[in-house]
Protein backbone atom coordinates (compact mmCIF):
# COMPACT_ATOMS: atom_id res chain seq x y z
CA UNK A 1 0.00 0.00 0.00
CA UNK A 2 1.23 3.58 -1.09
CA UNK A 3 0.12 6.62 0.96
CA UNK A 4 0.42 9.85 -1.49
CA UNK A 5 -0.01 13.03 0.15
CA UNK A 6 0.29 16.59 -2.15
CA UNK A 7 1.32 20.21 -0.97
CA UNK A 8 2.01 23.53 -2.53
CA UNK A 9 -1.05 24.24 -3.78
CA UNK A 10 -2.50 27.73 -3.80
CA UNK A 11 -3.82 30.94 -5.28
CA UNK A 12 -1.26 32.89 -7.79
CA UNK A 13 -1.40 35.47 -10.47
CA UNK A 14 -1.66 34.51 -13.97
CA UNK A 15 2.16 34.32 -15.03
CA UNK A 16 3.14 33.09 -12.03
CA UNK A 17 4.90 30.00 -10.54
CA UNK A 18 4.11 27.19 -7.24
CA UNK A 19 5.63 24.09 -6.98
CA UNK A 20 3.36 21.22 -5.77
CA UNK A 21 5.49 18.42 -3.61
CA UNK A 22 4.13 14.92 -3.13
CA UNK A 23 5.35 12.84 -0.09
CA UNK A 24 4.56 8.88 -0.85
CA UNK A 25 4.86 6.53 2.40
CA UNK A 26 6.57 3.14 1.19
CA UNK A 27 10.14 1.88 1.32
CA UNK A 28 9.81 0.82 -2.29
CA UNK A 29 9.44 4.59 -3.73
CA UNK A 30 12.49 3.95 -6.37
CA UNK A 31 10.48 1.28 -8.36
CA UNK A 32 7.10 3.02 -8.82
CA UNK A 33 6.71 5.47 -11.73
CA UNK A 34 5.01 9.12 -11.13
CA UNK A 35 2.34 11.18 -12.22
CA UNK A 36 0.79 14.30 -12.30
CA UNK A 37 -2.88 14.66 -13.08
CA UNK A 38 -5.18 17.31 -13.08
CA UNK A 39 -9.05 18.28 -12.72
CA UNK A 40 -11.19 20.87 -13.35
CA UNK A 41 -14.82 21.61 -12.22
CA UNK A 42 -16.96 19.44 -14.70
CA UNK A 43 -14.24 18.20 -16.38
CA UNK A 44 -12.55 14.80 -16.70
CA UNK A 45 -9.31 13.95 -15.05
CA UNK A 46 -6.19 14.92 -17.18
CA UNK A 47 -2.61 13.58 -17.66
CA UNK A 48 0.29 16.45 -16.91
CA UNK A 49 3.15 15.00 -16.19
CA UNK A 50 5.18 11.82 -15.55
CA UNK A 51 8.65 10.61 -14.74
CA UNK A 52 10.06 6.98 -14.57
CA UNK A 53 11.38 5.10 -11.31
CA UNK A 54 14.70 6.18 -12.02
CA UNK A 55 13.99 9.96 -13.20
CA UNK A 56 15.61 9.54 -16.47
CA UNK A 57 12.46 9.31 -18.62
CA UNK A 58 9.92 12.23 -18.55
CA UNK A 59 6.68 13.27 -20.20
CA UNK A 60 4.23 15.92 -20.29
CA UNK A 61 0.80 17.08 -21.69
CA UNK A 62 1.19 19.84 -24.98
CA UNK A 63 -0.77 22.04 -22.80
CA UNK A 64 1.92 22.31 -20.34
CA UNK A 65 5.02 21.36 -22.23
CA UNK A 66 8.17 23.96 -21.55
CA UNK A 67 6.46 25.82 -18.70
CA UNK A 68 5.98 22.35 -15.94
CA UNK A 69 8.80 20.34 -14.89
CA UNK A 70 8.45 17.03 -13.11
CA UNK A 71 11.16 15.99 -10.76
CA UNK A 72 12.06 13.37 -8.14
CA UNK A 73 13.98 12.70 -5.11
CA UNK A 74 14.03 8.81 -4.34
CA UNK A 75 16.11 9.37 -1.24
CA UNK A 76 13.27 11.21 0.53
CA UNK A 77 10.57 9.67 -1.48
CA UNK A 78 9.49 12.61 -3.11
CA UNK A 79 8.01 14.12 -6.61
CA UNK A 80 7.66 17.45 -7.57
CA UNK A 81 5.76 19.61 -9.73
CA UNK A 82 7.02 23.10 -10.26
CA UNK A 83 4.83 24.85 -12.67
CA UNK A 84 6.08 28.64 -14.26
CA UNK A 85 3.83 31.10 -16.23
CA UNK A 86 0.47 29.91 -14.74
CA UNK A 87 -2.37 30.27 -16.84
CA UNK A 88 -6.10 30.53 -15.46
CA UNK A 89 -6.76 27.38 -17.61
CA UNK A 90 -4.15 25.81 -15.15
CA UNK A 91 -6.70 26.03 -12.66
CA UNK A 92 -7.25 22.40 -11.27
CA UNK A 93 -6.84 20.41 -8.48
CA UNK A 94 -3.68 18.37 -9.10
CA UNK A 95 -3.96 14.92 -7.97
CA UNK A 96 0.00 12.54 -7.71
CA UNK A 97 -1.00 9.22 -8.74
CA UNK A 98 2.10 5.82 -8.55
CA UNK A 99 2.02 3.01 -10.92
CA UNK A 100 4.10 0.57 -12.21
CA UNK A 101 4.63 1.66 -15.29
CA UNK A 102 5.00 5.48 -17.46
CA UNK A 103 1.78 6.23 -19.10
CA UNK A 104 -0.61 8.98 -19.58
CA UNK A 105 -4.00 7.17 -18.51
CA UNK A 106 -5.05 7.58 -15.62
CA UNK A 107 -6.66 4.01 -15.17
CA UNK A 108 -2.95 2.27 -14.98
CA UNK A 109 -1.83 4.22 -12.16
CA UNK A 110 -3.14 2.21 -8.50
CA UNK A 111 -2.45 5.06 -6.22
CA UNK A 112 -3.31 8.57 -5.51
CA UNK A 113 -3.47 11.26 -3.01
CA UNK A 114 -6.14 13.48 -1.97
CA UNK A 115 -5.42 16.33 -4.24
CA UNK A 116 -4.32 20.11 -3.84
CA UNK A 117 -5.93 23.14 -5.53
CA UNK A 118 -3.92 25.45 -8.05
CA UNK A 119 -5.90 28.27 -8.88
CA UNK A 120 -4.76 30.86 -11.26
CA UNK A 121 -6.30 34.47 -11.38
CA UNK A 122 -6.23 36.38 -14.63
Amino acid sequence: QVQLVESGGGLVQAGGSLRLSCAASTRTFSTYAMAWFRQAPGSEREFVAAISWSGGSTYYADSVKGRFTISRDNAKNLVYLQMNSLKPEDTAVYYCAAGSVVVKSPREYAYWGQGTQVTVSS
